[in-house]
């Protein structure tokens, strides 16, 4: 039973001095006297009320039904935006295992109590790597060596991040929160379609050369699905808190699979720590923006598309959303955003990221002067705006959380590629990450998503690879009025970009805005036009935007973004029709 609910021991009376009692009035010698029998200790603090509701209710846009069951069951509870939102990540370390995880890494962007906050817990690379550990001798890159089998393994950054969110600001236990993923681990839970098709995929691309079939052969669709060796390991988590994961057991049981085979140790694991950092922060539409600082790219990223195109508002004005001549304009303004994320992005504790710089008014301002409707595609190299000076895959995952207090979280975190590098740890029942691919193996030279970087995001021991995941929540007069983010690797900030331009330039209902055509540009390669499945560009528009000098390519995957807009204190979920999350709201 709570706490609250016990008797409370009173005090033995002690009678008042006369000489007090003859100075106090009647009343106040009415208060003396019951103040006498008030219990000693826990009666001088009084509990304080409970927080006032600011929303008609709670909300979550995730990717699956099972989390949405657990975010219900921790609002059931009390908890709030941070519990139910670690709880979430934890479930979908269960039971979406190619992109949930406790063996990769993400970032947060928080607003508690009415201050916003962001938490990197993003992987670090290990203390043995070194910049050419993925070239050939001829210093030529090695296919796959990043991306596939322990060589590929960065040192784990989300069980830390969980830990510190919750310490800081949840309400519940910590062993409450992690009680619904321990309850799937065990019991099972019933596999859909689209998760067997996933796991039979990414058992091709491994080949045999991890033990990923070992584990999880298993995934067939209606089947329940059983993961004892995660329960256990989630257990001790639960039991011995965050730090267990790089101190205990579960981090001996990393390092022994580790050993003789990559670069991961112990050590790498005890070192870890989870980074709160200063959000990166705008002004713009009468709202202001919340969102990821580096070694995140999308937050600045995002930042500039949106102003950009705000400072190109004449030029738009009368387009039609996802026009020819609509779309020659964004992929302009996408090349210069691109070329300042190759040239200054990167760990921001290893080099002096201008960030400030990157979302100056003036600076956008002068970018956007740049973009006109007649440039030829690929003409002239478009170049970094700051001058020459130095300074992901789709099974990532994210959920947006919003409770009744106001408080909001918005959680972007990832294994990389689909099951990260195929590597789980034996007789501890998770996958591991394949971030190191996120690194730039030489200057210059893509990665799977077909971006490059420079010398900033080289590979360095403890440093933390650039990303483009951008959890971002939108402020008005100091309330969220949106929470939102999305998988996609490169694809993430512009398919962000898009869905608040559909909402807030166009008035698009968040269903709407979400189901609209996407698409994506990134400098590299020059003069492409990336559409996807689920809103191919076909027909007349493919035929203009070719008559403009693009060359159009499919990409596999469409996005999935999950958000929350709230419109007084109503807040409204929505999950992308392209995935199968769900949008739920707990009064």
């Amino acid at each position: 039973m709570p706490d609250s609910t016990h008797d409370a021991h009173c005090a033995p009376f002690v009678p008042l001095p006369l000489a007090l009692l003859r100075r106090l009035g009647a009343a106040t010698l009415v208060v003396a006297l019951a103040g006498s029998f008030v219990p000693t200790a826990p009666a001088l603090a009084k509990t304080p009320p409970p927080p006032k509701a600011l929303l008609d209710a709670s909300a979550v846009a995730v990717p699956d039904r099972y989390s949405a069951d657990t975010a219900q069951q921790i609002f059931a509870a009390g908890g709030n935006a941070v519990d139910a939102a670690v709880a979430i990540a934890f479930t979908l370390a269960v039971t979406y295992p190619d992109a949930g995880n406790i063996g990769g890494g993400g970032f947060m962007t928080l607003y508690v109590n009415g201050k916003p906050y962001f938490l990197d817990y993003r992987e670090r690379a290990p203390q043995q790597a070194t910049r050419d550990m993925y070239l050939d001798d001829k210093g030529n890159p090695v296919p796959g060596m990043s991306l596939v089998g322990f060589r590929a393994v960065a040192v784990p950054g989300t069980v830390d991040g969980m830990w510190e969110a919750q310490r800081r600001f949840g309400k519940l236990k910590w062993k409450q929160v992690l009680a619904p993923a321990i309850k799937y681990a065990t019991d099972g839970f019933v596999v859909e379609p689209w998760l067997q098709k996933r796991a039979e995929d990414a058992a091709k691309s491994f080949a045999g050369k991890t033990n990923f079939s070992v584990y999880f052969a298993g995934l067939k669709a209606g089947a329940t699905f059983r993961q004892p060796e995660l329960a256990q390991t989630l257990s001790r988590i639960a039991s011995d808190g965050g730090r267990e994961f790089y101190e205990g057991k579960t981090a001996d049981l990393i390092s022994s699979q580790m050993y003789g085979h990559g670069l991961l140790s112990k050590s790498d694991l005890v070192q870890y720590k989870a980074v709160w950092r200063q959000p990166v922060t705008a002004d713009w539409n009468g709202y202001r923006i919340v969102t990821a600082p580096p070694p995140s790219s999308g937050g600045v990223g995002l930042i500039q598309l949106l102003k950009m195109k705000a400072d190109l508002k004449p030029a738009f004005a009368g387009l039609d959303l996802n026009s020819s001549a609509y779309i020659h304009l964004v992929a302009q303004i996408e090349d210069r955003v691109f070329a300042d994320r190759q040239q200054y992005m990167g760990d921001p504790d290893s080099y002096r990221v201008p960030v400030d710089k990157l979302i100056d008014d003036a600076y956008l301002a002068q970018r956007a002067d740049e973009v006109t409707p007649d440039e030829v595609p690929g003409a002239a190299p478009v170049k970094p705006g700051l001058g020459d000076s130095m300074p992901e895959r789709a099974e990532t995952t994210h959920f947006s959380v919003v409770d009744k207090w106001g408080n909001a979280v918005s959680n972007t975190y990832t294994l990389n590629g689909p099951f990260g590098s195929g590597v789980v740890v034996d007789n501890a029942g998770f996958a591991l990450n394949d971030e190191m691919d996120d690194f730039v193996a030489k200057a210059g030279t893509p990665n799977q998503f077909g971006v490059t970087s420079g010398d900033v995001n080289t590979i360095a021991p403890g440093r933390r690879p650039l990303s483009s995941m951008t959890p971002t929540i939108l402020l008005k007069d100091g309330k969220v009025s949106l929470v939102i983010g999305t998988p996609g690797g490169s694809r993430i900030f512009t398919s962000i970009f898009q869905v608040m331009t559909d909402l807030y330039d166009f008035g698009m209902p968040p269903a709407d805005a979400l189901g609209a055509m996407r698409f994506h540009h990134q400098l590299l390669p020059p003069k492409t036009i990336y559409w996807e499945p689920y809103h191919p560009i076909t027909g007349e528009l493919a035929d203009q935007l070719k008559g403009l000098g693009y060359t159009l390519e499919g990409q596999k995957f469409n996005g999935d973004v999950q958000m929350i807009r709230v419109e007084g204190t109503t807040p409204e979920p929505a999950a992308d029709p392209r995935g199968a999350g769900v949008g739920r709201v707990f009064h």
